[in-house]
């Protein structure tokens, strides 16, 4: 099959192929006014920052520790392991599970007593079941934290006690979260209300302390935090409609101004983006002639879908790259073109142009019609019957016999 020339299409507009997957809310341009003194909102799939206060300076974040501490076992153990209790003894005020000394229990469920009921005695022995000591653990905790770039976080302890040097800050929180949010058992787990334990030495039911999961349906996520030097701390998620967006506040003054702050956040950022389909497989984007025969040609259509998180009345660029004439045989499905998605500037997608049905083969006699056809061709024709009939016209002027005129003088 000869190479088919190609030609870089003029960009489609982005309204030739942008579907909205749902109608977007009326997007509140002003951001919300929040008690907290720290303060981080960002979109999870974009990255946009859409709220910032204070969100790198570093302060005690209280139970919002024990995110790193979900990490460093998430990635160091299977979920199936078993642990045994260290015996700790948490102060009459900390939260625990209730944890009796010589316990066994799955990681999965110390990890789910962590995340939801913020139990200190689970964060400990999780702690010694991972790395063998606190202090070692601890290490592997601050390793973590340099790895991902965190540069305001610091930990003494897997719990979040006021201890000197154990602070982060609202922006290292939110990106410590969304790579937490990667692993489907956390983002599974932060999202329930409740749930019962099956392993140890009884059942146990524990309920999430972040009450907005269970009031508000967009809310899925992800930890509350508590101390005296701390005060009220919660990192939240929330998702609708393909978007998800991610908030920190710090040092708000009780429980109804961190939830309160943590909600306009959260509803401010889900307002200010919406998730479209910006290509759709079925829809014939280009059409391109089969060699041949120039009367027929033949749909291309995208091979997958693309949809984007985009900011509300954003549109991308779309163009496309594709052949001047197709060639057969070629099935239907065969990639024979590009679809490139800009936003931004950037492209974010380069998806293949198939053909929507099958090219046919074209047999020698059409071939020959189509270069018959060509201006090129029939000057050539044009050239060589003008040739053919000067030949001709002289031999008619040529004497019978051809002898010449003296000869039949004589």
């Amino acid at each position: 099959m000869t190479p088919l020339r190609r030609r870089a299409a003029p960009a489609l507009t982005a309204a030739v192929c942008l579907v909205a997957a749902a109608p977007a809310p009326a997007a509140d341009p002003r951001p919300p006014a929040v008690q907290a003194p720290q303060a981080f909102l960002l979109e999870a799939s974009t990255g946009d920052v859409l709220f910032r206060r204070q969100a790198e300076r570093p302060r005690p974040v209280a139970s919002a520790t024990k995110l790193m501490t979900a990490l460093v076992v998430l990635e160091r153990v299977s979920l199936q392991d078993t642990f045994t209790a260290s015996g700790y003894r948490p102060q009459p005020i900390e939260s625990k599970l209730g944890l009796e000394p010589g316990e066994r229990m799955k990681v999965r469920d110390l990890l789910r007593a962590l995340l939801l009921a913020s139990a200190n005695d689970a964060a400990h022995t999780l702690a010694q079941g991972t790395a063998g000591t606190v202090e070692a653990f601890v290490a592997l905790m601050n390793d973590r934290a340099r790895s991902l770039g965190l540069a305001q976080t610091r930990f003494t302890n897997p719990i979040g006690l006021d201890h000197p040097g154990n602070h982060s800050s609202a922006a290292d929180l939110v990106r410590l979260t969304l790579r937490l949010r990667r692993r489907p058992f956390f983002a599974r787990t932060v999202d329930l209300g409740r749930v019962r334990l099956g392993s140890g030495v009884r059942p146990r039911e524990v309920v999430n302390r972040n009450d907005l999961v269970r009031a508000e349906p967009v809310v899925d996520g992800v930890k509350t935090g508590h101390t005296e030097l701390a005060g009220y701390v919660l990192v939240g998620s929330a998702t609708r409609d393909g978007v998800s967006v991610i908030s920190a506040v710090l040092g708000d003054p009780s429980e109804a101004a961190r939830d309160a702050d943590t909600l306009a956040l959260l509803r401010y950022g889900l307002s200010r983006f919406r998730s479209v389909r910006v290509v759709r497989p079925e829809r014939v984007l280009r059409t391109a002639p089969v060699q041949y025969r120039p009367e027929e040609r033949v749909g291309l259509v995208p091979a997958r879908a693309v949809t984007r998180v985009l900011r509300v009345g954003e549109r991308p660029s779309v163009s496309t790259d594709v052949p001047d004439q197709l060639e057969g045989p070629l099935p239907a499905g065969a990639p024979v073109g590009t679809l490139v998605v800009r936003l931004r500037g950037r492209v974010t997608a380069r998806v293949a142009l198939v053909t929507a049905a099958r090219v046919p083969e074209v047999g020698l006699f059409e071939r020959t019609v189509d270069q018959l056809r060509k201006p090129a061709t029939l000057a050539a024709l044009a050239l060589v019957a003008s040739l053919v009939l000067l030949l001709l016209l002289r031999r008619r002027r040529r004497p019978a016999g051809g002898r010449s005129m003296e000869t039949e003088t004589a």
